[in-house]
C-alpha cells in the first residue's frame, strides 16, 4: 500500500477597483484580481508551491481564453473582471505524480482573503518525496527520520548513500571519476559555463537524480552522486577542459 502525506495548500485572492474603467453598471465596478498557489510549513509560513510543475486555472467561459496554464511558483494568476464566480484549480504534481484539483469561490467581499486545503499526496515517487521533505515530515520508509534533517546531515546521508550505490555500479567507467574533485572543478567554473551544465544535467536527466532549480533564488542544487555515471563522465570531461582538477 502506497504511504501518503498530507501537505496544506493556501489560495490567496487580493482584488482592487479599477476607478480609471467605467463600471459595468450600478454597484459592479471593474476590478483587478489575482490568485497565487503557496505551500504551509511546519511553522505556519508559507513555502513555494514546488510540489507542482504547473497550475491549471478554468475561469468562467466568458473570459477569453478561459482555461489558463502557469508553470512557475507561486502560479500567480493576474486577471480583470466585475463578476464572483467558482473556478476550478488543478494542480499537477511533479513526478508524474497525477493531479490535484479543488474548487475556488472567487469574491470580492474582501480585498485579500486566503482559503486553505489539506491534500494528501504519495511518497513512493524520488522526486515528489524530496521535494514534499522541504515542507514538512515524512514516513520512516520514505526518508530516515521523521523530522527534517539538517543541510550537514542531508549532505553526510547522500555522500553514504552515494557510496553504497557506486559499489554497485561498474568500476570501469566509474573508478576513473573522482566525484570530489569533480564538485570542486564546478565550483570554479564561470557563468557561461555553469549554464552549460544545468543544459546538460536538465537534458540528460531521470527520476532519480537530485535536481533542484530555484529560479527566484537564482540557484541550481544537484547531487552528483546520484547522477549516472554517462553524465559524470560528460560533465568530468567538459569541467577538466575548463578548470584545473
Amino acid at each position: 500500500m502506497t504511504q501518503e502525506v498530507v501537505r496544506t495548500i493556501k489560495v490567496t485572492t487580493t482584488s482592487e477597483i479599477l476607478t480609471d474603467l467605467a463600471p459595468v453598471s450600478e454597484g459592479f465596478p471593474m476590478r483587478k484580481w489575482s490568485v497565487k498557489i503557496t505551500l504551509v510549513g511546519p511553522s505556519g509560513g508559507e513555502l513555494p508551491a514546488n510540489i507542482f510543475d504547473k497550475v491549471t486555472y478554468k475561469l468562467h467561459p466568458t473570459f477569453q481564453n478561459p482555461n489558463r496554464t502557469l508553470k512557475k511558483p507561486p502560479f500567480k494568476l493576474e486577471e480583470q473582471g466585475w463578476g464572483e464566480f467558482d473556478m476550478t484549480i488543478i494542480m499537477h504534481v511533479v513526478d508524474k505524480g497525477g493531479e490535484k484539483s479543488i474548487v475556488h469561490d472567487l469574491n470580492f467581499v474582501e480585498a485579500k482573503y486566503e482559503s486553505e486545503h489539506k491534500l494528501s499526496f504519495p511518497t513512493s515517487r524520488p522526486l515528489l518525496a524530496r521535494l514534499l521533505a522541504e515542507s514538512g515530515s515524512l514516513p520512516d520508509s520514505a526518508v530516515s527520520g521523521s523530522p527534517l534533517p539538517t543541510d550537514e546531515a542531508k549532505k553526510e546521508k547522500r555522500k553514504h548513500e552515494g557510496a553504497e550505490a557506486s559499489k554497485k555500479k561498474s568500476k570501469h567507467e566509474k573508478s576513473s571519476i573522482d566525484v570530489e574533485r569533480l564538485a570542486e572543478g564546478l565550483e570554479k567554473l564561470g557563468q557561461d559555463d555553469i549554464l552549460q551544465v544545468v543544459q546538460m544535467v536538465t537534458e540528460n536527466r531521470t527520476a532519480d537524480m537530485y535536481v533542484k532549480n530555484d529560479v527566484e533564488e537564482g540557484e541550481f542544487h544537484l547531487d552528483l552522486f546520484t547522477l549516472p555515471d554517462n553524465l559524470l563522465k560528460m560533465l568530468w570531461d567538459f569541467v577538466k577542459k575548463r578548470a584545473d582538477i
